[in-house]
């Protein structure tokens, strides 16, 4: 009999003082691998957060969270657990949704939730439509690699547009 195999999401990296939360739905293989958000190595994430934040890409993991956390921004994942085959977005189900509205009340400087690429954001908005009235939510493209129809350009000047502003 074949069992289904439930993947989970990592606890999120955070301080009290964030104003930015960026939700990706649920980390790939290789991230779940590295135990690390955003581990494949061909996700534009780190790179960009680099650039918008004037640190190292090759830093080490828990230095690039501190620089992140540094500039308050958050980040955690839609969905705790859910089956997925492989690492695209488009085979998860039988999903459950992290605690996202209790999460986001031990925030009180957030502004701006981020949602890395649609599955996120529809997930979101499918469990958490509330967060919507309280927060500016807003579709960024995926930095996946999957996410071709965007340049790593296009993807850097849209998330440099989502942390402008406050």
């Amino acid at each position: 009999m074949n069992q289904e195999i439930y993947k989970y999401s990592f606890a999120p990296s955070f301080a009290a003082d964030a104003e930015f939360l960026i939700l990706g739905s649920l980390p790939g293989e290789e991230s779940l691998r590295r135990r690390e958000y955003y581990g494949y190595p061909r996700n534009a994430f780190w790179p960009i957060m680099a650039t918008l934040f004037d640190f190292s890409v090759e830093m080490p993991y828990e230095d690039r969270l501190a620089a992140l956390r540094r500039n308050r921004v958050a980040l955690w994942d839609v969905l705790e657990a859910a089956v997925r085959p492989g690492s695209l977005d488009s085979a998860i189900r039988d999903w459950r949704p992290n605690p996202l509205d209790t999460f986001v009340k031990g925030l009180p400087q957030l502004r701006r939730i981020g949602c890395n690429g649609g599955t996120a954001h529809r997930l979101l908005l499918r469990h958490f439509p509330e967060l919507e009235q309280r927060f500016e939510v807003v579709k960024l493209p995926s930095t996946s690699p999957a996410a071709a129809m965007w340049t790593r350009t296009e993807k850097l000047e849209a998330y440099r547009r989502f942390f402008s502003g406050l």
